[in-house]
């Protein structure tokens, strides 16, 4: 007598839900990095807050992520407020020195001085490097604190890391330059980069322990 085979239980989502949420925790955590793109790129105007503004961004989105708080633009607003300080401002100068090393690289790249084609790709390296220490200070769990010889430290100890958000960077600077309205809302991603390398960082040294 022939057994008929027996159907197999259909697996459970992947993407679980919520009774009546229309979207995913995925599509959730999308939005929430487009959010905090958005207001990371009005509190960075007065530039010097910056530093202040990606770190309150890679705080409230590794919050939401892990579950401990929910994103939101009052949060952030709270943490960036808690993370303005004498040394954050002196570090937002940062960014228009960044923005002249480019200028100045642009200018290397158009122009036919001597020395030019290796002046130019060490300077877009050297931008590069100082974008990622710059953006794993921000993203170092020590609130209201931000040290960029620890992130140095943390750089050169975990190259794998750097590297991904290097490659993060790159990709941000492509898309600002191929789609400029994009602009206001990179800021978000590249916090979550930030401190998704952090994250994974600390959790290599933990288990390494």
């Amino acid at each position: 007598m022939t057994h008929a085979p027996a159907r197999l239980a259909p697996l459970p989502p992947a993407d679980r839900r919520e009774p009546g949420e229309l979207f995913g925790s995925g599509f959730t955590l999308f939005a929430d990095m487009l959010l905090v793109g958005l207001v990371t790129t009005l509190s960075c105007l007065p530039v010097v807050t910056a530093p202040a503004a990606f770190a309150a961004a890679s705080s409230t989105l590794r919050d939401g992520a892990s579950g401990r708080a929910p994103v939101s633009a009052a949060g952030y607003l709270r943490r960036l407020r808690d993370g303005l300080n004498v040394g954050s401002l002196a570090a937002g100068l940062l960014p228009p020195l960044l923005v002249a090393v480019v200028l100045i690289d642009a200018a290397l790249v158009r122009s036919a001085l001597p020395g030019a084609a290796v002046v130019a790709p060490a300077l877009a390296l050297t931008v590069l490097a100082a974008a990622v220490v710059a953006l794993r200070a921000t993203a170092l769990d020590a609130p209201h604190r931000l040290s960029l010889r620890e992130s140095l430290a943390r750089s050169l100890g975990d190259p794998r890391g750097s590297a991904l958000l290097a490659a993060a960077v790159v990709l941000a600077a492509l898309l600002a330059w191929s789609v400029p309205l994009l602009v206001p809302l990179l800021p978000g991603p590249l916090a979550f980069a930030a401190a998704a390398v952090e994250i994974r960082s600390a959790g290599g040294t933990a288990t390494a322990a």
